[in-house]
C-alpha cells in the first residue's frame, strides 16, 4: 500500500470535479476524493464555488478503505488539524466525524444473503400473486 495514514495532512492537486465531490491526485500512484460535504463548513450548493480543476491544496486523510484502497479526503479538517502532535493517537483523536465504510473484523461474506434468499423469493412471489389477482 502506501505510507498514507488516517489523520495525515497531505498536499494534492484537484484533477476532476463531479457534483458529489472533487478528485485529488496525491502522487503518481494515489488519488483521493473530497466529498462535497468535506469541502467547506456548512451547506455547499455547488462544489465549483470552492474548488477548481488544477487547484493545489492541502487536505486531511479521513479514511482509507483497506479493501479497495480508496482514500477519503477533507478540506474542512485542515483548519482543525493539530499542528504539534507527538503521536498518531493524538491525530486520530482529533477527528470527531471519523467514519468507517468497512469493518475488517466482520467476515460474513455472502452468508447473510444465502440465509435470507428463500424468504425474499417467497415474499416476491406472494406480492406478484397479489398484484395479479387485483
Amino acid at each position: 500500500m502506501s505510507n498514507y495514514r488516517i489523520g495525515m495532512q497531505v498536499h494534492g492537486q484537484v484533477t476532476g470535479i463531479q457534483p458529489y465531490g472533487a478528485f485529488v491526485t496525491l502522487d503518481s500512484d494515489h488519488q483521493g476524493l473530497i466529498h462535497i460535504s468535506e469541502c467547506h463548513e456548512g451547506y455547499v450548493k455547488t462544489i465549483t464555488d470552492y474548488l477548481k480543476v488544477g487547484q493545489v491544496l492541502d487536505v486531511v486523510i479521513l479514511d482509507i478503505d483497506e479493501y479497495t484502497g480508496k482514500i477519503s479526503l477533507s478540506l474542512r479538517c485542515v483548519a482543525h488539524q493539530p499542528r504539534h502532535t507527538t503521536s498518531d493517537l493524538e491525530i486520530y483523536k482529533t477527528f470527531h466525524h471519523k467514519h468507517f465504510w468497512t469493518n475488517r473484523h466482520v467476515h460474513a461474506g455472502f452468508e447473510p444473503i444465502a440465509q435470507n434468499l428463500d424468504g425474499w423469493i417467497n415474499d416476491s412471489l406472494i406480492r406478484l400473486k397479489e398484484e395479479a389477482q387485483s
